[in-house]
């Protein structure tokens, strides 16, 4: 009995400096995170750019200089671990497109993004304002309705698309990203963050876009669910596009968005099916849980300034809904899209309107105004994001602009 109690203690000994160990390696800021699938990719702090072809980078701690672009191709993975600050610099000039400073996940490559509420990680720009940089571009499998697959019109021409449903890009959390939106021209420009046919299995929790250019999300098809999501456009030197943005058979789930723009722009959300065929498989219809759309109201140049606009065929659940500040609360257009409102598969319930001037408009494919205001139904306790207009509690303490 005495040999077993014995035997028991020191293995509890042995056991317990084992474990001190190895949390106070794992706590040590100067130890490097150990990397069983290492890369041939060369790190460098101050040009951190080219491609990831193959095992796993890690970016530690501390500041990276994003030199140009950075494409994690297929079987490789880039890991940034929590407090990790990428700082984009600047083109030689406005118009250096070859310059462009980015990053993109090719199809079958990975990015996890660690970081936490206290410690996020920031994607931003040495140049403060909207568009010095393209922000994040991820390009997974999941079906889309261009095609089987289709090339992205950023981020270094990369196919999307295909059948596979759950496909995995990655997980990323607490990330901010600032400043992106670069522009090649009218019709071709960066998001914040840019989800080409991602699928199912990417987890994608508790991000912000701020001060972009252009869309803050924008989602081309795919399957991939959300939470947590904010868009802050602010600067008045600029006028942005929308805050969420959806087309090419988008059918994931949304939970808690918060969008607010005070500065010149168009609208909450831009969705869209397929502007080619309105009726293209699969349609885009994607279910929104609980949303908070803050606009300028009609004080600012620029824009439409329409809280949800929903076009070309797009369907869509929005549930807890806040709508703020906007010259149309639901702008709904095309034959196929209002006829989802008949269907049922198009609707916004519980929506809770402030200072909107007008709560729906419509037109049919000819141009001919019709009622929509079936599309939504109203509720005066919805919360929206969680807080109405308010700062949701789960954005605080690791986002910036409110």
């Amino acid at each position: 009995m005495k040999k077993s109690i014995f035997r028991l203690l020191t293995l509890a000994l042995l056991t317990g400096t084992v474990a001190t160990t190895a949390i106070s390696c794992s706590s040590d800021d100067n130890s490097s995170v150990e990397n069983p699938n290492p890369s041939d990719f060369v790190v460098n702090r101050n040009d951190l750019k080219g491609e990831i072809k193959s095992g796993e980078v890690i970016l530690e701690s501390g500041t990276y200089k994003l030199t140009g672009s950075l494409i994690v191709r297929n079987g490789a993975t880039l890991r940034i671990k929590p407090g990790v600050r990428i700082e984009a610099t600047a083109p030689s000039s406005d118009t250096a497109y070859g310059e462009v400073r980015f990053i993109s996940v090719a199809q079958g490559g990975k990015i996890f993004v660690e970081g936490t509420a206290t410690s996020p990680v920031v994607m931003t720009a040495d140049v403060k304002q909207p568009g010095k940089w393209g922000g994040l571009v991820l390009a997974g499998r999941a079906p889309i309705n261009k095609g089987t697959t289709a090339t992205s019109e950023v981020g270094g021409d990369l196919a999307y698309g295909g059948t596979d449903v759950n496909d995995s890009s990655g997980s990323i959390t607490y990330l901010r990203i600032e400043y992106p939106g670069f522009a090649y021209n009218a019709d071709k420009e960066f998001n914040g963050l840019s989800f080409f046919g991602v699928g199912k299995g990417t987890k994608v929790e508790n991000v912000q876009v701020y001060e972009s250019s252009d869309d803050g999300f924008e989602w081309f098809g795919g399957t991939n669910d959300v939470k947590n999501l904010v868009v802050l456009n602010a600067d008045t030197n600029f006028v942005g596009d929308d805050l969420f943005d959806w087309t090419e058979g988008w059918v994931g789930t949304a939970t808690s968005l918060y969008g607010k723009r005070t500065n010149g722009g168009n609208r909450g959300i831009e969705a869209d099916n397929n502007s080619n065929n309105h009726l293209a498989q699969p349609i885009s219809n994607p279910t929104i849980n609980g949303i908070t759309l803050i606009g300028a109201g009609s004080v600012s140049a620029g824009g439409e300034f329409q809280a949800v606009k929903l076009r070309v065929g797009s369907e869509g659940k929005l549930d807890n809904v806040v709508l703020s500040n906007w010259q149309v609360g639901f702008d709904i257009q095309h034959d196929e899209s209002i006829a989802a409102i008949t269907s049922g598969k198009l609707k916004a319930t519980n929506v809770k309107f402030e200072n909107v001037t007008t709560k729906s408009v419509g037109k049919n494919t000819a141009g001919t105004t019709v009622d929509v205001s079936k599309v939504f139904t109203e509720s005066a306790t919805a919360t929206g994001a969680g807080n109405g207009t308010a700062q949701p509690e789960w954005s605080k303490g690791w986002t910036v602009g409110f």
